[in-house]
């Protein structure tokens, strides 16, 4: 498990970043929820942007900032890494780089799409250098995160849940990072290309390759023997 050492965060960061989260899981037919979802008043997000401006308010803006988007970034990289660790060390990871360059932020997207982008591209190049520092296929990966699945009990649902999280796991993690933000989230195709980078036409193929992938892995697993 990593761990930000001391010093990691620059300036104030290191102050205002939340603890860790430790909520359990429950996956729904289309949502994922979280026993510890307690929604908290934010400024609005061109508000935390002039704050944000103003060296007097920085510290404030960043605070507002990360309590209002912490746990849905949090959720969006534990449903691809599954693991509570990895998880939160993603979001930490990718709240440092928030902090570093949101000076730079050129608001051509909103700051939600901006925050996510960063989130996204933590979490497939952890998932890919996990993958080539232990010389692991595709496949290799997906059994060990659906054993994860399997054996953490924060992560609540019956077996009709964890054969569909085990199922998306065998996807490769572009299409299953479509398919999670576009099945659980219900994240418009426009908002995915700009967090992805990827055209709109080509996530629609993408979720409904992943779709068809999904049900069959599901059918083959409930076939009698």
């Amino acid at each position: 498990m990593r761990r930000i050492p001391p010093g990691r965060l620059t300036g104030a960061a290191e102050k205002i970043i939340p603890p860790p989260l430790n909520p359990t899981v429950s996956w729904s037919s289309n949502q994922l929820t979280t026993a510890a979802s307690n929604p908290v008043p934010c400024l609005e997000d061109q508000d935390i942007l002039a704050k944000f401006a103003d060296p007097a308010s920085r510290n404030l803006a960043f605070n507002q900032l990360v309590r209002k988007y912490q746990q849905k970034v949090y959720w969006h990289v534990r449903k691809m890494v599954i693991d509570h660790a990895d998880a939160d060390d993603l979001t930490q990871d990718t709240f440092v780089k928030v902090w570093n360059h949101l000076g730079n932020f050129r608001q051509d997207a909103s700051l939600y799409t901006w925050i996510y982008r960063i989130a996204t591209n933590e979490c497939l190049n952890f998932l890919s250098s996990k993958r080539r520092k232990f010389f692991l296929p595709l496949n290799d990966v997906g059994a060990e995160l659906a054993a994860k699945v399997e054996a953490d009990p924060g992560l609540a649902g019956d077996d009709v849940e964890k054969r569909l999280q085990k199922a998306i796991l065998r996807l490769p993690d572009k299409q299953r990072l479509v398919f999670n933000m576009r099945y659980y989230d219900e994240t418009p195709y426009e908002q995915m290309a700009e967090i992805t980078g990827t055209s709109v036409g080509a996530l629609k193929a993408s979720y409904h390759h992943a779709v068809k992938k999904v049900e069959q892995y599901i059918n083959d697993e409930t076939q009698p023997d």
